[in-house]
């Protein structure tokens, strides 16, 4: 089954530039009049908003370690049913991932070759000259499922460094779709989990204008256009990555939660969910007429102090859960926590409604995928029900009851190494660091 056209715009590591180039090229195409729709690889919740702001259409995940077969074709027939081209984004360098199967790493590469979109490689060039074409070569020649069909460079200091980089792109006949030179203004602001959100980076459109400016005069789009393949998949079935917690679905949603994974919410709204948003920011209690609450990850640690002062969200939260399931994912986990400690070392009560304290003055990375084996009953399934997603946070566990009977699920690494018991349950409510991608 062939459907709409797509690139993947990879690079052969993190900080070469792809968000800047790939929001640059998704708000140039569309201005032109075409139906874009963007796609990231991986697990990442930030990109994809980007993606949505500059091309106006729903931005989704494609994660091949994470998602089965049937679940990637399922999202990118969404994608590319429609669309007169997908701009997906890498994650990483283009072949990170992960110690498993070829085409289960996790790695963007992996999403080239099933779905067979040509890749343009963004190469920042800063400090290398025509060696940067032995780093394209060996990306062009390391996995022979993909085709690198070109390079844009990036952070080109003049137009004889140009020049040279060019020349050793000739030798081994990559073609060079253009070249943005150093400009520290097109980059955009950036806090501890990556970029700042879409919805707080001021005069957003503005800057999304500015970038389509600076790559519509930089790179060759009509020749960029014409390298894009179309998207081979078999018959893609319905999938639903996640069934719905509840029939209505109380979910928060401002500044300190909106880490919610698109393709999630347009399952649960498949399967039939109604989900009913609320703001614990402005102070909004769950509405009372959800059988279920969720608070999803985000920047709590950012807020503590109001999100503390929020008494209406909290005695509605609590009384909430006194009689319905209520689930935390990362930042909504420590919301429902007994206390949170911010930044600057103050400590903030939270709904008290699970037996952990939290602090981000006392950071610590962790980040990797999770395969999660629920302990219980609860919002996201019954007992011995397995999950995959990842994490991704700073925040510490300072104080915790940690036995099995209080866990929320038995987790293990992408790698089945077993990291023991994660997450809290105490009645009706449940919550971990665990971010769920999908039901395995």
């Amino acid at each position: 089954m062939s459907l709409g056209p797509g690139l993947l715009i990879a690079a052969p590591r993190s900080g070469s530039g792809k968000t800047t180039v790939v929001l640059g090229l998704q708000r140039a195409l569309a201005r032109r009049g075409l139906n874009v729709r963007g796609v990231k690889c991986g697990p990442d919740y930030i990109d994809p908003a980007f993606h949505a702001a500059a091309t106006g259409a729903p931005s989704f995940n494609l994660d091949s370690f994470a998602m089965n077969g049937p679940l990637l074709g399922s999202i990118a027939s969404q994608a590319a049913g429609s669309a007169d081209l997908v701009i997906a984004e890498g994650s990483m360098g283009l072949f990170d991932g992960i110690r498993h199967e070829i085409g289960r790493t996790g790695a963007s590469a992996d999403i080239a070759a099933l779905l067979g979109w040509p890749v343009v490689l963004v190469l920042d060039v800063s400090g290398h000259a025509q060696s940067a074409a032995a780093v394209a070569l060996g990306c062009a020649r390391f996995d022979p499922r993909i085709n690198v069909a070109g390079v844009v460079l990036n952070k080109v200091a003049s137009e004889r460094h140009r020049r040279l980089v060019e020349d050793g792109m000739a030798r081994i006949g990559l073609p060079v779709l253009g070249a943005l030179m150093r400009n520290a203004d097109l980059a955009l602001p950036e806090r501890h989990l990556g970029l700042v959100q879409a919805g707080e980076t001021e005069e957003l459109d503005a800057r999304l204008e500015r970038l389509a400016d600076a790559v519509e005069g930089a790179v060759d789009l009509d020749r960029l256009l014409a390298l894009a393949g179309p998207t081979q998949l078999d018959s893609p079935d319905d999938v639903i990555p996640l069934p719905p917690p509840g029939q209505r679905i109380a979910l928060a949603t401002d500044q300190a939660f909106s880490f919610v994974y698109p393709h999630v919410l347009a399952g649960w709204r498949k399967a039939g969910a109604e989900i009913v948003t609320f703001s614990p920011l402005a102070d909004e209690p769950p509405p009372s007429d959800c059988d279920v609450c969720w608070l999803p990850g985000g920047y709590p640690e950012l807020h503590a102090g109001r999100l503390a002062d929020a008494s209406r969200f909290l005695e509605g939260l609590r009384s909430f859960a006194a009689s319905r399931p209520v689930h935390g994912e990362c930042g909504g986990y420590m919301v429902l926590g007994q206390s949170l400690e911010d930044g600057d070392g103050h400590t903030h009560s939270m709904a008290g409604l699970l037996p952990v304290e939290t602090s981000y003055a006392r950071r610590k990375m962790h980040l990797g995928y999770r395969v999660a084996d629920l302990l219980n009953d609860g919002a996201l399934g019954r007992a011995g029900s397995r999950l995959v997603g990842h994490e991704f946070h700073y925040a510490s566990v300072t104080q915790s009851d940690m036995s099995e009977e209080a866990a929320f699920a038995r987790i293990t690494d992408a790698e089945g190494q077993d990291l023991g018991i994660a997450g809290h349950r105490r009645g009706l409510v449940t919550g971990s660091f665990f971010h769920t991608i999908a039901l395995r």
